[in-house]
């Protein structure tokens, strides 16, 4: 049996590209290539409830917090929210960029479902449900507490509780005791391991030993340690399990160990690219000599390296959803693959009737801007197109759709001393503008992110105008998006309407390589 599994690896390895029709995730033969999911969902988390896989990942300013959900942890479709903002000082003004939500962890225990995660200025917080759809638990401050980041509940045999997180600036690895209903930390911690940039604690416990599954060396050029004790407070043993290798596949570390009902162990993780953020990816595991191995072990020296293509941890599963990302905006509510820029203020919005209407509030330019709607963008190629209603606008007001990340470069309307211009603008400077020929348009966004290269445009009917190729990088620890935005840069006033978002993710491959 071992020599036939071998020998199926080996043949999948030696595909060449050219034989596949997709570039990443599931391709639709029991196998799927990395990344899984090619989209920013930083620092991920995964568990298993029953035969379901649920996801939380890091979203700083993004309101608020998804949970992914998946059958086979290949392909991952968005659930819920687990909040609707921070309610705190600055969330209304646009002042926390890079913070909000840091490394959440995702557990189950009596039956409930937790999320917990640190916000570097604010503090500890957790949220709860009994179905990970929700209803989820307002957010409670467990301790108002600045600098600590990457928390991790766990849950002992006894029923004991204890949480482990690093400080910000990656470092030292910290365990305290815990409330059993995890609300509150009973003690001031002791510190249980000291590494290069070590942070995004996650604890596991198997055969008695406690395990602590930490990234360490940095975002972009880290490996994945497993620390290994036969006590919570250590002393622990220390093993790279992971590490970039003779891959492409730079800092692959932070992430979750999870085991499929079947008993195989996988690990998912993510990997910095640039414009996109951090991608995720999906290796095989497995236990030996008392560690977890991760990926490939390419030379039998205990280090995994990454995989490009490998099997599915169950290939009788042949899922083929994937993130939604149209929205014609019939229901009174969001789909949840939305994010709001900062808290929203959900007065200032309607939905329903197949239009998104966002009133204008005051702003300066689009990065101070209140109910910014965004999108994570997925995959290397996309196009994205979107109605935009300019009746209600008023004096000062800009609408329209934009790339935001470092920069904002924005491709929309704005209103000045009564006239519509159809503008272009790059963090706020307007690099292009025209007198409007109709009321109603198409706006336009096409994205290239391997080779970095965006392309935004409007047609209203008479017209149509692209702009420039123009290059995007990811900013605050966040990937590019889309988004839809209105504001005025006088005062408050004016609406624009937004219907028929349409988002084609392209999944085709471009070119035929060979894997090499």
């Amino acid at each position: 049996i071992m020599r036939h599994i071998l020998l199926t690896i080996t043949m999948l390895l030696s595909l060449p590209i050219s034989s596949q029709t997709l570039q990443w995730g599931d391709q639709g033969d029991g196998t799927y290539i990395n990344p899984i999911l090619p989209s920013d969902y930083s620092d991920p988390d995964v568990i298993r409830v029953g035969g379901r896989y649920y996801m939380v990942a890091s979203d700083f300013h993004y309101v608020g917090m998804q949970i992914l959900v998946s059958d086979d942890l290949v392909n991952w479709s968005v659930l819920t929210h687990i909040y609707d903002g921070f309610h705190e000082a600055g969330w209304d003004t646009n002042s926390h960029y890079a913070k909000g939500s840091w490394a959440p962890s995702i557990r189950y225990h009596n039956g409930m479902f937790y999320v917990f995660f640190c916000s570097p200025e604010t503090g500890l917080y957790m949220t709860k449900a009994a179905e990970a759809a929700g209803p989820w638990s307002p957010l409670l401050k467990v301790v108002d507490v600045k600098g600590w980041e990457d928390p991790c509940p766990f849950w002992d045999d006894d029923g004991k509780a204890y949480l482990g997180h690093s400080l910000h600036g990656a470092g030292p690895i910290i365990v305290h005791r815990m409330s059993d209903d995890g609300t509150q930390i009973l003690d001031t911690g002791k510190v249980v391991y000291r590494g290069p940039v070590a942070e995004g604690t996650k604890f596991y416990k198997r055969d008695g030993m406690y395990y602590l599954f930490i990234p360490e060396g940095g975002v972009g050029e880290g490996w994945q340690t497993a620390l290994r004790a036969d006590n919570i407070y250590g002393p622990y043993e220390r093993r790279i399990v992971m590490s970039q290798g003779s891959t492409v596949i730079n800092g692959p570390h932070q992430g979750a160990l999870v085991e499929t009902p079947e008993g195989e162990l996988w690990f998912i993780h993510y990997q910095l690219t640039i414009p996109l953020g951090r991608v995720v990816h999906l290796q095989p595991a497995r236990w030996i000599d008392g560690w977890p191995v991760t990926g490939r072990d390419i030379d039998g020296d205990g280090v995994g390296e990454p995989v490009y293509r490998w099997r599915k941890p169950d290939i009788r599963t042949q899922t083929t959803a994937h993130i939604e990302t149209d929205d014609d905006f019939t229901t009174a509510s969001l789909k949840p693959i939305w994010q709001w820029n900062h808290d929203p203020e959900m007065g200032m919005v309607e939905t329903g009737d197949s239009l998104l209407t966002l009133h204008a509030m005051p702003a300066t330019t689009l990065k101070d801007a209140r109910n910014t709607l965004t999108q994570k963008l997925i995959g290397y190629e996309g196009h994205i197109t979107v109605s935009l209603d300019t009746h209600g606008m008023a004096d000062g007001q800009r609408a329209g759709l934009a790339a935001i990340g470092r920069q904002n470069h924005e491709m929309g309307v704005m209103r000045d001393n009564g006239q519509l211009y159809a503008y272009e603008a790059v963090d706020g400077k307007i690099t292009w503008r025209q007198p409007m020929t109709a009321a109603t348009l198409t706006l336009m966004m096409d994205s290239y992110t391997k080779s970095n290269i965006f392309i935004m445009g409007y047609d209203d009917s008479q017209t149509v105008h692209h702009t420039a190729p123009f290059a995007m990088e990811m900013g605050h620890w966040k990937g590019v998006r889309c988004a839809l935005f209105s504001y005025n840069t006088l005062s408050a006033g004016g609406k624009a309407s937004f219907s028929h978002f349409k988002y084609d993710v392209v999944r085709k491959r471009e070119r035929q390589k060979k894997i090499s």
